[in-house]
């Protein structure tokens, strides 16, 4: 008897951690936190670019990370207003060819974080 309860103890406390595990990855998947640095050499920006994509990213990344707080649902929805509101913002600061760059990257992030 004894055994049988120090089991369901051992298996319940490694359900728990799991959860909690899954919780956090879910959660690191919502970071879009990105090196801007990096982002403006792939993107090959100037330096008044360079500052309107900061901001714009920071306002994405902050927007992501709240829609990661709710129900499946409603985070969807969250998600691709976030998106599309990044997208528009970028669509003007970029130019056509820096557009389709980083609509790639992003693109490419979102599946990868299985967000899409």
């Amino acid at each position: 008897m004894k055994k049988i309860v120090l089991t369901l103890v051992a298996l319940m406390s490694m359900t728990t951690t799991f959860a909690e595990n899954e919780s956090m990855n879910n959660l690191e998947s919502y970071n879009m936190n990105v090196n801007i640095h990096k982002l403006a050499i792939a993107l090959n920006l100037s330096q008044d670019q360079v500052e309107g994509v900061t901001e714009v990213h920071k306002t994405f990344a902050s927007e992501m990370m709240f829609a990661a707080q709710y129900d499946k649902e409603e985070r969807t929805k969250m998600i691709d207003k976030a998106v599309n509101k990044d997208l528009a913002y970028m669509n003007y600061i970029l130019s056509k060819e820096q557009y389709r760059k980083y609509l790639m990257l992003l693109n490419m992030t979102l599946v990868n974080r299985g967000l899409k």
